[in-house]
């Protein structure tokens, strides 16, 4: 009998890989489904980063293995975007990790830093990748909670009152996913602070920081970060590559060339031509955010009136690619997703994939045109 390794116990196939699997089969029996569940944007790439694509096919070192540090030019990008974007300096010879996506990277992150009975901090609600990237390297989650009483910032008078002396790792994701709660200067900097202080790695995961939001920020912003913090950034979202799987990783040079140890033992190097592509998206002036977030803008004012129309409250004033709402008193939000799909044909995230903090909670995603947003509102 062949067994699997028991670290498979701690983990369950993504909750989005099961629930979409149902909805494609209820489409497939004709049901007309409304998705606004999934964070996959719908729009495509800006021309010059297909057209880049597309230029670079013939190029002699095309198709070829690549560096697993990635182009120098695609570095040098990665640093000018940081500079202009955030005011940081980072040197592309050495502070910069191409990754497939940064989900890569946590996996990374977590093989090079955890070793078993290490712990890790872990917001709730959150991402769920990083707890069960966490159990897979045989550490041990430590949650966190975030709070909208506290605009879902850390509360660090009850993380000093934690144990501390096993964490290896604190995850945090700003602009806050499923929330859309925004950076604090504030926050960064007691982030480091704490850090500092309990020899604890602070990972920021930042893939949406220019979706609907004024004041971009990074960690690395703060004096002394790169002494304690990495950040993990993606194309993603921004410049709407999901499917592309191009993702950085910055931080100094002697955490870098530690998680590189697991790097290429991965992979064989990111593609040339989606390195073409991520030059050319970073290169993009800002009118591509103005007319990027125009759009979500006009579909995030639909999404606002169709949990109204579900009774549910939110905060107007967030960022990202998503709306976090609150369901009326007594609600379940697995019963409550059940209900809008096998009833309205509607399909929208518990917020409990996201953690005990969820319940309660629904997420809608931007990621769909206006006329299906209209459709699901005279649906409700």
């Amino acid at each position: 009998m062949i067994e699997f390794a028991d670290r498979l116990d701690t983990v369950q196939e993504y909750y989005f890989s099961k629930k979409l699997r149902e909805v494609r089969g209820l489409i497939s029996q004709g049901k007309p489904i409304i998705n606004i569940g999934i964070g996959s944007p719908d729009l495509k790439p800006s021309d010059e980063v297909i057209q880049a694509i597309q230029n670079s096919l013939n190029d002699v070192n095309a198709h070829k293995y690549q560096s697993y540090q990635g182009l120098p030019e695609f570095r040098n990008a990665v640093a000018n975007f940081y500079k202009k974007k955030f005011n940081v300096n980072v040197n592309s010879e050495n502070e910069v990790l191409p990754l497939m996506g940064s989900k890569e990277g946590i996996m990374h992150i977590s093989m090079a830093l955890l070793n078993e009975g290490d712990e890790v901090l872990i917001p709730n609600p959150g991402y769920p990748t990083y707890s069960s990237v966490t159990n897979l390297a045989g550490a041990k989650p430590v949650y966190y909670e975030l709070d909208e009483r506290n605009n879902y910032q850390p509360n660090f008078n009850e993380l000093e009152k934690m144990n501390l002396t096993k964490v290896k790792i604190m995850w945090v994701n700003y602009p806050h996913m499923p929330t859309g709660a925004n950076a604090l200067k504030q926050t960064f900097e007691n982030l480091i602070s704490f850090g500092k202080k309990h020899d604890i790695m602070i990972v920021n995961d930042n893939p949406y920081s220019f979706i609907l939001n004024d004041e971009p920020l990074s960690i690395l912003q703060v004096d002394g970060a790169k002494e304690v913090a990495l950040e993990l950034n993606s194309l993603s979202k921004s410049f709407n590559m999901a499917g592309w799987r191009v993702g950085m990783l910055i931080g100094k040079e002697e955490f870098l060339d530690e998680i590189l140890k697991v790097k290429t033992q991965m992979d064989s190097g990111m593609f040339y031509g989606i390195q073409k592509g991520a030059i050319a998206a970073l290169e993009m002036s800002n009118d591509w955010f103005a007319k990027l977030n125009d759009t979500y803008e006009k579909r995030r004012k639909l999404i606002w009136e169709l949990a109204e129309k579900l009774n549910c409250t939110f905060d107007k004033n967030t960022s990202g690619m998503f709306v976090w709402a609150k369901l009326s008193i007594g609600k379940k939000s697995e019963e409550v997703v059940d209900d809008l799909l096998y009833q309205n044909n509607i399909f929208v995230a518990p917020g409990t994939i996201f953690g005990s903090k969820g319940e309660g909670y629904i997420r809608f995603s931007l990621c769909i045109n206006e006329e299906k947003i209209k459709e699901a509102i005279s649906r409700i």
